[in-house]
């Protein structure tokens, strides 16, 4: 790394933690602990740009030279940004955390992609499992721990931010722990809903097989010391934040257990299926998952209105549900009350369209406010899968000011 792009990262992390100690950012940290125990005074609210980032910080906006460098740069970049622009409940702290080095070896077999030449774009994909046989071919997922390389990187990050941000180990090793949609890649979609009909053995087969190699990995990390508390400042489920009081569990000594970390799954691909059949081929599989878990987040994109019944009552220590775009919002607030985090998805439309509307985003997230009042509900607004604002990226920062406007006033805050 050249002295130069050392200057700007340290430039970069001094802002960063000027921001982190704002003293709004120690109330949101409140604020979310309040939330996770479904205290909170008013609904919260986070803005994720996810793909949009590119048109908020295009790689012309880097100053670093070295590919590694750049990187760094991005991220704190997307934390001074959010910082300064967004009207939300995002703390912004003085942490540079370190991905410990751990090779994975995955499942042994994948899909053969198909893309379709877009920048960005949608792609198909071949899937390798066609016959019972074929899920002999599934591995159990291994996790080999490199000391030498995480000290290394440590090292170097301690160095480069020394007297600026706390360098801090922290891995992370999945997003979500659903199975489901690493079943339908390698097996395909289509072909799981007829199995589902026709053929029940392969589904429960392969799904079997997941939730066997899945638990085996969890518990190669949990036994080699890998696993960190998200308890706090961590993104958790498919929104939201970590901080609660409630992990870790009881008996923690300092050695991180399943049972001390927020777990989540979720079934994107299930969301035209049956409660009856997402219960057979899909929650039974992730139940032995969920329950190694001390608290729980379930769902993304998919609705779950008319599945939250069934979720409820089998899903262990459930604290957060997604209620997506296309979920009844009546239905779902209905059902849920007051018995975990009502996780709004509000649609990412509005930032795409040709002219954006504040106030039709008024309107809504306004419905929504008032539906999660009525039915004693502990709300959040997740603004995420927002792959484009049609390069107006002052439209974030306006969504996010109309939403904290209306979760205040639906609340009645000033």
């Amino acid at each position: 790394m050249t002295s130069r792009d050392r200057m700007i990262i340290r430039d970069l992390a001094e802002r960063v933690a000027e921001a982190a100690a704002r003293p709004e950012m120690e109330e949101r940290r409140r604020l979310w602990y309040a939330q996770n125990s479904l205290d909170a005074p008013r609904p919260l609210v986070f803005v994720s740009p996810e793909g949009a980032w590119l048109e908020l910080l295009p790689p012309g906006t880097m100053m670093c030279e070295d590919d590694d460098a750049r990187a760094i740069e991005n991220g704190l970049r997307q934390r001074l940004y959010a910082a300064d622009h967004f009207a939300d409940d995002q703390v912004c702290d003085a942490v540079f955390r370190v991905q410990p080095a751990v090779h994975q070896t995955g499942w042994g077999i994948g899909p053969r992609h198909i893309h379709s030449g877009a920048e960005r774009g949608a792609y198909n994909w071949e899937p390798p499992i066609n016959t019972l046989d074929d899920i002999e071919k599934i591995q159990t997922p291994t996790y080999r721990y490199d000391p030498g390389a995480t000290e290394r990187y440590l090292a170097f990050a301690t160095e480069l931010l020394d007297g600026i941000m706390e360098v801090r180990l922290h891995g992370t090793y999945w997003w979500a722990l659903g199975l489901i949609d690493e079943w339908t890649m390698l097996r395909g979609i289509t072909n799981t809903f007829w199995d589902m009909v026709d053929q029940p053995e392969m589904v429960h087969r392969g799904m079997e097989r997941l939730m066997e190699g899945r638990l085996a990995g969890l518990e190669s990390l949990e036994q080699q010391g890998l696993l960190y508390l998200n308890n706090g400042n961590q993104y958790v489920g498919s929104g939201g934040f970590g901080f609660t009081d409630e992990l870790p569990s009881e008996g923690y000594d300092g050695r991180v257990r399943l049972i001390d970390m927020w777990g989540f799954c979720e079934a994107q691909t299930m969301s035209e299926v049956s409660p009856a059949m997402h219960e057979e081929f899909v929650l039974r599989y992730q139940l032995a998952i969920l329950d190694r878990f001390g608290l729980n987040c379930y769902g993304c994109c998919e609705p779950l209105h008319d599945k939250l019944d069934m979720l409820l009552a089998r899903v262990p220590r459930m604290r957060r549900v997604s209620i997506s775009p296309w979920a009844d919002k009546r239905i779902s607030a209905e059902k849920i009350q007051d018995r975990c985090v009502y996780s709004w998805k509000p649609s990412p439309a509005p930032l795409a369209a040709i002219t954006f509307d504040p106030e039709a985003v008024r309107s809504d997230v306004r419905e929504t406010v008032a539906i999660a009042r009525e039915h004693g509900c502990t709300l959040e607004i997740i603004l995420k899968d927002t792959h484009t604002c049609n390069h107006e990226p002052e439209r974030f920062d306006l969504w996010s000011r109309v939403a904290m406007e209306e979760a205040m006033a639906g609340a009645g805050v000033s």
